[in-house]
Formats: C-alpha cells, structure tokens, sequence
C-alpha cells in the first residue's frame, strides 16, 4: 500500500504516487507555477510557456537529484512539495531570460510504450491506472505458466556510486509511470493520466493548469497544444549544460516562438513526443460524469 501525495493549487487538490516515482515533479512545477497568474498571461503566449519551461527546468533538477526507492535513500518528499520550498526555488527563475542550467534545490533546509486508462462507477468510486514494461517489451522474462513480461526498469539505475538513485541491491529504481487524480474539497473530480516518459508530469500540471487557470472543459483541457522540455538533468546520471530544447505543438503562435527565442530558449520541432491523455471528471452537484481521450493516442471514451 502506497500513500499518495497532494499539493493545493488554487483551490484543487493534485494526488500522485511519491518517488520511486516521478509524481512529485508535477507538483513541484504547480507549487512554482502558483505564484503567477497564467491566467493573466493567456494560453500560448510567451510568458505562458517561459515560466513553464523554466518551472520545469527547476522541478526536473530536483528529480536528478533526490528522487529515489525512498526505502533505500532519504527522500525529503515533504520539503520537496511543500510551499515554502515552492517559494525560494520560485526566486531562481527569471523572467526574460531561459536559464542553460539550474542547481538542484536544498530540501534539507536529478521502444516500447506506456498505457493508461481510467474508470468510475455509479457509487463514485474512481480509478486511476498507468502500466509500462519500459523498453520495448520489457525484459522478454516471461514467468512460466503466468503469461506477461517482466519489466526492465532496472536501466533506471544510476551506475555513478554515492547518489539517491544509484543502484543497489534489493532497491527499486526511478521510474516514471504515475497516475493522478484531482479532489475539489476532499472530493474526487477527476481520474486522469498522460502517457509518455518524462512527458508525464510536465503535461499533468499544463491539464490542471488548462483546467484551472484557462478554464477548458475536460476535452479542451487534453487537446490543446503542448509544451515539452527536454535535456534537463536525469536520475541515471546525465546533467544539463546546455538548457535543454523546447518542442512546441502546432497552434502556437509564430510571434510567441520568436520571443522565446529572443528569451534564449532552443525551439525544435518534433512530431509524438507529446503524450496521449485520458480522463474522467465527476460533476460534483449533479454526479454526472463525463469522459475526455485525446487524438494523439488510440484511446477512446465509453460510458454504458
């Protein structure tokens, strides 16, 4: 049994599985994200999408550094997702200019695929599930008479001795797979998840931040364009230099993109990286729900 974890973020609740995993990090950026009005900003802008990167550059380097099996490494969970934390890592990001690399933070005070679903009943029960064998299918074991493949998370591991995450024995290592749920007053509204790698909690805070700031419905809130970064430092090991590259759906606007790069930040293109989104939002007047599933993926929404 694992206890989730939460953080408030303008009167919503966001739970996630804690660190082997990588959950946190959508909490982090949220946290960081808190003190700005997005709304203000408006969905696409420059501002918008610079203060995300450069949250998630913030977030991501804690995940480098700290997060871990917290049975085999201190993993200060509650620093990490706390609001004062929030704060001074906040002070780090700059405006108008794209940071090329970042510090981890002080807590004490870095071809195969992932499928998600969702489900709810008519008591209000809800499920929130996200599975993946890691590369390609796995580790190709198959336990006799048992029928599935074992996964090979274990390439996870850093090889450098001495850190969170390095491997050892009997530990588990970093993954990334994380399902979430949000709660409005200690009840549950959504049931959602976002496949894709270290797509996840980047797109997991843009869907509450689509549905909370920019006030999209629930289908809305998975098919607007999104933000990727990618290059920031890594739990096996690897550290940014450089800032890392961010990639940019199509309906972004062309000026937008001219900014960022006038802020310093590398634009790339690319075409999947991006995820695919599930979810399930309980009305919590009339007990209706309603289901969202987004065309980059092959899901699909169903009620009977």
């Amino acid at each position: 049994m694992v206890e989730p974890v939460s953080t408030s973020y303008r009167g919503v609740e966001l739970w996630e599985l804690p660190p082997n995993g990588q959950g946190i990090a959508a909490l982090q950026i949220l946290n960081i994200l808190e003190g700005y009005d997005l709304a203000a900003m408006g969905f696409g802008s420059a501002d918008h999408v610079h203060h995300f990167v450069e949250a998630k550059k913030l977030a991501f380097e804690d995940r480098a550094a700290f997060y871990a099996d917290p049975a085999m490494a201190t993993v200060p969970v509650a620093e990490l997702i706390s609001k004062e934390y929030a704060e001074g890592r906040r002070a780090r990001l700059d405006p108008e200019r794209a940071a090329k690399h970042v510090a981890p933070g002080n807590p004490a005070l870095e071809t195969g695929d992932t499928i998600y679903l969702c489900t709810a009943d008519q008591a209000g029960n809800m499920v929130s599930l996200i599975q993946s064998n890691y590369r390609g299918m796995g580790s190709g074991m198959t336990p006799p008479g048992l029928g599935f493949i074992l996964q090979d998370r274990g390439e996870l591991f850093d090889l450098t001795p001495g850190r969170a995450n390095s491997y050892a024995p009997g530990k588990r290592p970093f993954h990334t797979i994380i399902p979430a749920f949000l709660t409005r007053e200690g009840k549950p509204w959504v049931a959602f998840g976002v496949m894709g790698g270290a797509t996840q909690p980047q797109a997991h805070a843009q869907v509450v931040i689509n549905l909370v700031d920019f006030g999209m419905n629930l289908q809305e809130a998975g098919d607007a364009p999104r933000i990727l970064h990618s290059g920031s430092s890594q739990p096996t090991g690897e550290r940014m230099t450089d800032g890392g590259e961010v990639s940019l759906e199509r309906g972004f606007d062309y000026e937008v993109i001219r900014e960022l790069i006038g802020r310093r930040h590398t634009v790339v293109w690319k075409v999947g990286p991006y995820g695919g989104y599930q979810a399930i939002l309980r009305d919590l007047d009339t007990g209706v729900y309603y289901g969202a599933s987004e065309s980059r993926k092959d899901g699909q929404a169903a009620g009977w």
